[in-house]
């Protein structure tokens, strides 16, 4: 799976991880929904560095279609929670 975090790049991420990555970016959507914005900069920093963490870079002269996109780590909450469908920024 390819995750682009925005002004940082791409990252292919294990399959296996994406389970584990969505009960992260549930948490980043509860904190969104209850306007909490230092619980929200808490779960976002956590989602963003495990996929950081269970990621490999990809070159940046390679093109790659992302299967989805987080934020970049200094995004506010109202930017995530306008990027956010109902599912969180994590399909499925």
């Amino acid at each position: 799976m390819i995750v682009r975090i925005l002004t940082e790049g791409q990252l292919e991420v294990p399959d296996d991880t994406i389970e584990e990555l969505n009960a992260l970016d549930t948490k980043v959507l509860e904190t969104c929904q209850a306007k909490d914005p230092e619980a929200f900069r808490t779960a976002l920093d956590t989602l963003l560095a495990r996929v950081r963490e269970v990621g490999t870079p990809i070159p940046l002269d390679r093109l790659v279609e992302s299967d989805f996109v987080l934020p970049m780590a200094d995004s506010t909450l109202e930017e995530v929670e306008a990027m956010m469908s109902e599912e969180g920024l994590i399909p499925g």
